[in-house]
């Protein structure tokens, strides 16, 4: 049974948001435009569907918020549909087809076969993917974006390498897949470019729900502190909570992902890896709802579409620890410029 939700302003995602008309099947629904109510001028209609509910899933949180700011801009009607499992993403997918939008939008991997088979089955519908694309060949009908997460991974290292005195830092991944490892591999190989003695251990979330598990995230950094790690990266999505809570009960230091988790855990976490999924997702909709749909854009360092606070400054470094490490941020910068200019290649776990 799918749960579709609308917003009417950015702030919205959390605890805020209202459901309010009924719909068929016994789900909830709403309908209001993006902006406060404002009206939809364009008359154009924008349908966004999350894998999971949105939660504390700052990831999510920020895809929503980007899209709902560019339905704004557009003068667009906006709805929010959130899934909680494949089935409901399916669900959810087909409620959207119905309606008839001028685009929908899923966010993450977990869309990759219901759009490969919807966007075959409904050609005049347009389709944006976040953070992923089909296999094989791109329909017509698809617009993606994705990132170059390894690349910010990377960097964090860096800052990780210049921050360790035990010189063993950890990762606590949600799963143990190819795509994850863009935030594990490249952040040991960026901690080893400054400090080839540092050692590396990755211990994975896993269990029933892997994104969004802040107990079992805790116990994993619970098992790395225990290991003598003294950086660990939390990259459990809405499971990275626990890993902050670990980090101030055992003392030692984290980074977030996505968006700036530090204000929310002031003195633990030093920097996060950044992936500003408002920003791809703003070009991306301004495209397709302007008459240029299609194409696969990838965001790294080198476009702004991802990186670190120490490099970024300002909103992204706020509450950050690194904002008063001189030596890191530093090295942070270098690095950056370094994968900007060609001069350092970070490999992608995603390739092979």
């Amino acid at each position: 049974m799918r749960t579709l939700r609308t917003s009417t302003s950015a702030a919205v995602v959390g605890a805020s948001i209202a459901l309010a008309l009924s719909a068929c099947g016994g789900s909830s629904s709403g309908s209001a435009s993006a902006g406060g109510g404002s009206g939809n001028s364009s008359g154009k209609k924008i349908v966004y569907i999350t894998p999971n509910p949105v939660g504390s899933n700052s990831f999510l949180k920020l895809g929503v918020e980007g899209a709902q700011q560019a339905a704004q801009q557009a003068g667009a009607q906006f709805k929010l549909y959130e899934s909680t499992d494949p089935t409901s993403i399916s669900q959810n997918v087909d409620a959207a087809v119905r309606s008839k939008p001028d685009l929908i939008v899923g966010i993450s991997f977990s869309f990759d076969d219901v759009f490969a088979a919807a966007t075959k089955a409904h050609p005049d519908q347009q389709f944006l993917e976040v953070d992923s694309c089909v296999k094989g060949q791109q329909p017509k009908n698809l617009t993606c974006v994705a990132f170059k997460e390894h690349e910010a991974a990377y960097v964090a290292g860096v800052e990780a390498g210049k921050i360790t005195k035990s010189g063993k830092i950890g990762v606590v991944a949600a799963l143990d897949t190819p795509f994850i490892h863009r935030w594990v591999e490249p952040f040991f190989e960026g901690a080893k470019s400054v400090n080839p003695s540092v050692q590396g251990t990755a211990l994975y979330v896993g269990g029933q729900n892997p994104f969004s598990d802040p107990a079992r995230a805790k116990a994993q950094a619970q098992t790395l502190a225990g290991r003598g790690v003294d950086v660990v990266l939390a990259a459990a999505s809405a499971g990275n909570e626990g890993v902050f809570q670990a980090a101030a009960a055992s003392g030692f230091k984290a980074f977030g992902v996505d968006s700036n988790q530090c204000p929310d855990s002031k003195g633990v976490v030093i920097d996060n890896v950044l992936k500003r999924v408002d920003v791809a997702e703003a070009a991306a909709i301004k495209d397709v709802l302007g008459g240029a749909p299609g194409g696969f854009k990838v965001y790294g360092l080198k476009e702004k579409g991802v990186g670190v606070g120490a490099v970024l400054g300002g909103q992204f470094l706020t509450d950050c620890t690194v904002a008063s490490d001189s030596a890191a941020t530093a090295a942070a910068k270098k690095a950056n410029d370094e994968v900007v200019a060609g001069t350092v290649t970070v490999k992608d776990p995603l390739q092979g």
